[in-house]
């Protein structure tokens, strides 16, 4: 890792290696109730559905909460994958149906496995009032998708260079490794702060992919020019990035990872292999919520949990599209 500050005029960006960079742009999406949070989402896409097994990555803020009402996502469940909540300004309270309860801040990182099934919230803290932040899942692979759910939180001491600061929340780069499993092949999770007019060097692994997304200014990636909220997608090959910040500062989050080579169905909070084992996720989860208001619960334990009482109402499922669901990836 190298670094050198320089007016943005002054830098010619030399030539690596590897095949081009593809920019992937957001779209915005409401999320929940009729103060529906807007958040920014680079992926999926129509094109590129997996950066390694990342699959999903939501972009927020900043937020005034008094004008937004905030993040409250009630409970909700998941199968097949592992979520990343990863903050930048404000809190959030997080609560599971495995009997975690953690609250997120900036500078660190909560993972929730969520393996065979699990349920969670998520509510924006009473004393937060700018709220600013990332949300990210990724797949897990068929050895470790049916595995028990569980929970991880970290938080990495920044390594700084020359007024650039970069944490390393899951995977190593730049000499930091972070401890927390992943339970997938090998993955990549950074945030990375450029100072205006500042370049970075990195060293890359060249069995993965990567994406980088633009957070609160523009930067230059590899010579190709990434616009705020933005997604980079460097393709396997590439041994080192040069990453070059405009003018004005930029949050960078990195993500990567060995190709997932497995084909996923992504359908509302639901990974799985197939139409028909989502068919069987939704129904499962109707049932359960179904439970909690007096119908007969199956016998057995429920696959996404039981949860803490005198909690807001659960999410129902919306309805199935008319067709099958296509695997992709």
């Amino acid at each position: 890792m190298s670094n050198v500050e320089q007016s943005p005029a002054e830098v010619v960006c030399d030539p690596v290696p590897g095949a081009g960079v593809e920019v992937l742009d957001p779209r915005d999406v409401p999320l929940g109730g009729p103060r529906a949070m807007s958040v920014r989402r680079t992926l999926p896409q129509r094109g590129r559905s997996l950066i390694g097994a990342w699959c999903f990555l939501d972009h927020y803020g900043p937020d005034d909460v008094e004008v937004t009402g905030g993040m409250r996502v009630a409970r909700h469940p998941h199968t097949g994958l592992a979520t990343v909540s990863w903050l930048f300004t404000g809190e959030i309270d997080h609560l599971d149906s495995a009997g975690f309860a953690a609250r997120v801040r900036p500078g660190e990182v909560n993972l929730m496995v969520a393996g065979h099934g699990i349920s969670h919230q998520e509510i924006s803290t009473p004393a937060t009032r700018t709220l600013h932040g990332a949300q990210l899942w990724y797949a897990l692979p068929e050895a470790t998708r049916d595995m028990p759910p569980t929970f991880h939180h970290y938080a990495p001491d920044p390594i700084v260079d020359n007024e650039t600061e970069i944490r390393v929340f899951l995977g190593s780069l730049a000499g930091s490794t972070s401890p927390v499993p992943t339970y997938t092949p090998p993955l990549l999770g950074a945030e990375i702060l450029l100072p205006a007019g500042v370049h970075l060097d990195l060293e890359l692994e060249a069995g993965f992919e990567h994406g980088v997304l633009a957070d609160g200014g523009s930067v230059s990636v590899d010579g190709t020019a990434v616009a705020p909220d933005h997604l980079a997608y460097l393709p396997t090959g590439r041994e080192r990035v040069r990453l070059l910040a405009g003018a004005t500062p930029v949050r960078l989050l990195l993500i990567g990872g060995e190709p997932l080579g497995e084909r996923i169905v992504m359908w509302w909070n639901f990974v799985g292999r197939d139409h028909d084992e989502i068919v069987a996720f939704r129904a499962a989860w109707q049932a359960e919520i179904g439970a909690d208001a007096g119908v007969s619960e199956a016998a057995g334990q429920p696959r996404f949990g039981r949860f803490p009482a005198g909690q807001p109402g659960a999410l129902p499922a919306p309805a199935l599209p008319p067709l099958r669901l296509r695997p992709r990836g």
